[in-house]
């Protein structure tokens, strides 16, 4: 990586909680819940300048669930058709995509 490149990169300010949703979806099957954690991780990342560890676990998890990125929005936009996906603790409806 050149030098330029890392001193431009950042740290995205979600990375550390990110970091140990990464953890768990490595480590399960692709259920519901865990497309839906990865697709709003690949947009949270998309397109962002550093957390490069991040991005690349993300696609390697892709890779192990045998899915593209198509594939995966595809998959979560069903999901989210069915209903709510994300709730806030004892907010009710609420997504949180915080």
């Amino acid at each position: 990586m050149a030098a330029d490149q890392e001193l431009q990169d950042q740290q995205h300010p979600q990375e550390k909680r990110d970091r140990l949703t990464l953890e768990q979806l490595m480590k399960g099957e692709p259920t519901e819940m865990h497309l839906a954690e990865l697709a709003r991780l690949r947009i949270r990342y998309q397109g962002f300048p550093g957390a490069r560890d991040i991005q690349s676990d993300l696609d390697r998890i892709l890779l192990q669930w045998q899915m593209s990125e198509a594939d995966l929005f595809a998959k979560t936009r069903e999901i989210h058709e069915k209903g709510v996906v994300y709730r806030r603790r004892g907010t009710g409806d609420q997504d949180d995509w915080s």
